[in-house]
């Protein structure tokens, strides 16, 4: 049989095997999946996990559950040779690399968090490109309200209450708005702390957040944070993270528009700094023979073929976060008119791909992707949120967009039995409340244990 091979098991590549396991005819091809996860997560989710609003383990659907025809390889890619047709993997147990070959490679190798050089950063910072990272910062939160309410007042206290997101794009903004309504909610179980001691700020080093949305619909989303005691910086750029101490800087332009030295600084001490300043191309590409892009993403044509300077690389798919996809509806990026790396436009081309592989396969010409975005909406906390349409002309805030958040995510989490876990988490915290228990010590499950275990007597000494 025709061996069909998926690097990645996230949106795009659960999706695509989904899909070629209702349309491919018995016996026609057999899908194989390779990541280091045995779950694809459904990321919108993770600034709700964070908060406290939505169990972990419901944002994850399990390959081996869902995908009953489709083999699994729990490996990292470390390497992709399209002219042998052969990818190198290493087992996430350890031990030695080996090849898989294939005769249909499909690459939807996601994206990762994308970092700048700034001191401290990658020793004190967490991402929220995972559910892992999502769950660390929530039981962060809780615990750091744990010991500043046995401590005076002081710079200690101080730096436990201070949270600073960096990145005031979609993530940024619903971790942050999120979080600071979990942080409110927070404080009657800590009637020591005062809701002025928490400090919330968000870095941005443009002019605007959330460029999906319109300036007015952004404006209001500016206010209302104001109102909640959570602080936006704008033109301001994270300078320094050393040891948990940030140091902002104002940025600032002459009349020709060039950046000056910034002159006005903030600085605050923080136990808990979200890094959310924009996403890459998953590195592993650079390890392979296939054309990429100036930004390190693969290069597709409309219908999802890899592209190169000599034409279509034969057998060689892609889709999601790490590849450039034209975007036919005109709504791309502005610098190269691409599909906007997100959920909406993965999952979509995942279908298409899927679809477009089996027509190969039966000798049909693949079809041309094309999605208009029917718009953008954001969840900032229980009973607030904001949507606008795809043209940015018509926009829907507050309590009525919130609705329309977990409405439209809700539908969009892959599977039924994922879906009603998550429902069930909603109705939870609307009438029981969030849960606001840690398990910190799951990371050292033998502790216990060991603390009180017998052991054997060293030998005596022998004279």
């Amino acid at each position: 049989m025709t061996k069909i091979l998926i690097l990645g098991g996230g949106y795009a590549g659960f999706y695509t095997a989904k899909k070629l396991e209702k349309h491919l005819r018995s016996g026609e091809a057999e899908v194989t999946i390779v990541d280091p996860l045995p779950y694809m997560t459904y990321l919108p989710f993770l600034p709700e996990v964070a908060a406290s609003q939505i169990e972990a383990r419901h944002v994850v659907v399990s390959h081996r559950r869902h995908l009953k025809k489709t083999s699994f390889v729990q490996g990292k890619v470390t390497a992709i040779s399209a002219a042998d047709k052969k990818v190198t993997v290493v087992p996430v147990t350890g031990g030695d690399s080996f090849d898989i070959e294939y005769d249909e490679l499909v690459v939807t190798l996601g994206s990762v968090s994308r970092t700048f050089p700034i001191p401290g950063v990658a020793d004190n910072a967490i991402g929220l490109k995972s559910v892992e990272e999502a769950t660390a910062i929530r039981d962060r939160l809780i615990d750091n309200f744990n010991k500043a309410a046995g401590l005076p007042a002081g710079p200690e206290r101080a730096r436990l209450l201070t949270v600073i997101v960096v990145g005031g794009g979609f993530a940024g903004i619903e971790v942050f708005a999120e979080l600071r309504s979990f942080a409110t909610s927070l404080l009657k179980y800590y009637p020591e702390i005062d809701f002025n001691e928490v400090q919330f700020h968000l870095v941005e080093a443009m002019g605007n957040i959330m460029p999906e949305v319109s300036h007015e619909t952004s404006l209001w989303v500016l206010k209302n944070l104001s109102e909640r005691n959570a602080t936006v910086h704008l033109w301001t750029q994270l300078a320094d993270a050393t040891g948990g101490h940030c140091v902002l800087k104002k940025i600032h332009k002459d009349k020709e528009g060039n950046l000056v030295e910034p002159e006005e600084t903030h600085e605050f001490d923080s136990d808990i700094i979200i890094w959310t300043a924009g996403v890459m191309a998953n590195p592993v590409l650079k390890a392979s023979d296939l054309p990429l892009e100036p930004r390190g993403r693969l290069r597709l044509r409309a219908d999802l073929r890899v592209e190169g300077d000599d034409g279509v690389v034969e057998h060689v798919w892609g889709a999601g976060d790490a590849t450039q996809v034209p975007d036919l509806s005109g709504s791309g990026l502005p610098f190269d008119g691409s599909c906007v790396p997100n959920a909406q436009h993965a999952v979509r081309q995942a279908k298409r791909l899927a679809k477009n592989i089996v027509a190969s396969l039966r000798g049909e010409q693949p079809r041309d992707y094309l999605h208009k975005p029917q718009g953008a909406v954001a969840g900032l906390g229980p009973g607030r949120g904001v949507y606008t349409n795809g043209k940015k002309k018509f926009a829907i805030k507050g309590w009525v967009a919130w609705v329309m958040h977990r409405g439209y995510h809700g539908l969009a989490m892959p599977m039924w039995e994922r879906k009603w876990r998550v429902v069930g988490d909603w109705l939870g915290e609307a009438f029981l409340h969030r849960d606001i228990v840690t398990l910190e010590k799951v990371q050292e499950p033998r502790a216990f244990f060991e603390e009180f275990a017998s052991r054997p007597k060293p030998p005596a000494d022998k004279k």
